[in-house]
């Protein structure tokens, strides 16, 4: 978004080499995506013609009627040859959560709840219920209290007052801002993975973290010194093993590069079912949630609509003033 709204020329450094390209970042990738879709069917063709010249060769070389046509075509393939396609350096993971079931139409309900930390009240008498198949921002100024809210939906803390009733189809797996715990431990990341795997099948945990660009020897690392974006594409991993049907992230695009966001920005548009999160990325925000539940030491306002819409509402930014 960021981009897309201040860019008036992409430099895409790649293949050994730079490139212009007179326009935002959205233009960039349609138009690099293009040449490469264009390059790769350009080669398919030529190897198409190839084959039928070849075939063509083998059925009447020793046929004299045909042998010039033949000895023709021979030289035909010579002067064919498909384009060498050079390599990308860039890398991007591949983010895709599948559902082993579908929720229920209640996903969660939150009644009346309340909490401080520090004594300080951040969580003021919300309540909300989230149905199947809504994806839910949850926005606002404070950090601690969007952190604290997804805390109590993932059942790592207890609020002060009120509960949070899970319905009784729903699984759900997060991906926490602070996911120091989940790595303090002498694990590789193939050992790591598969202890979430109900299948303990190393191809299947293997497949999962070359999704996540761990290949080779990456799956002997010790999750315990991966660096901020590889604990993040591990997390991810260990979201997509567990194959559940309802997401819950707190600001899941620290740490990671555009690739790997973009992706990310892919796997929840496509995804089927209930999602719960925040974010600062606003394309992820905007393309990715239908309903916005803003949250703040004050109170809680609650809004089904688009993260754009929600913020160029003049109607909501009044009552949004109720919330500072």
């Amino acid at each position: 978004h960021f981009l897309n709204k201040v860019c008036t020329h992409t430099a895409d450094l790649d293949y050994k080499e730079i490139k212009i390209y007179p326009g935002n970042y959205d233009f960039w990738k349609k138009s690099s995506e293009l040449s490469a879709a264009q390059r790769l069917d350009k080669n398919k063709k030529i190897e198409g013609r190839v084959k039928e010249l070849e075939d063509f060769v083998r059925r009447f070389s020793a046929n004299a009627s045909k042998s010039k046509q033949a000895t023709s075509r021979k030289k035909l393939i010579e002067k064919l040859s498909p384009e060498e396609l050079p390599v990308s350096s860039r890398k991007s993971p591949y983010i895709s959560f599948s559902p082993v079931s579908k929720c229920g139409t209640d996903v969660v309900k939150v009644k009346q709840v309340s909490h401080s930390v520090e004594g300080e009240l951040v969580l003021n008498n919300v309540s909300f219920t989230i149905n199947k198949n809504e994806k839910v921002a949850i926005i606002g100024d404070n950090s601690i209290t969007k952190t604290t809210l997804l805390q109590i939906l993932s059942g790592e803390i207890t609020p002060d007052k009120g509960e949070v009733e899970w319905g009784d189809s729903v699984q759900f797996t997060s991906f926490p801002k602070d996911n120091t715990k989940f790595f303090d431990t002498g694990a590789t990341l193939l050992e790591w993975l598969t202890g979430y795997s109900e299948t303990n099948e190393i191809q299947e945990v293997r497949g999962f973290l070359g999704r996540m660009l761990f290949s080779g020897d990456d799956v002997k690392k010790v999750v315990s010194v991966l660096s901020g974006g590889e604990k993040a594409r591990a997390m991810f991993s260990k979201m997509m093993v567990t194959s559940a049907n309802t997401l819950i992230f707190d600001e899941p695009t620290d740490h990671l590069d555009l690739e790997s966001i973009s992706s990310l920005n892919d796997g929840l548009s496509a995804y089927s079912e209930c999602i719960i999160f925040t974010s600062h990325d606003y394309e992820l925000l905007n393309t990715v949630a239908n309903r916005i539940i803003e949250v703040s030491p004050k109170g809680y306002f609650d809004q089904r609509t688009s993260f754009s819409e929600y913020m160029e509402s003049e109607i909501v930014a009044k009552k949004r003033l109720s919330l500072k």
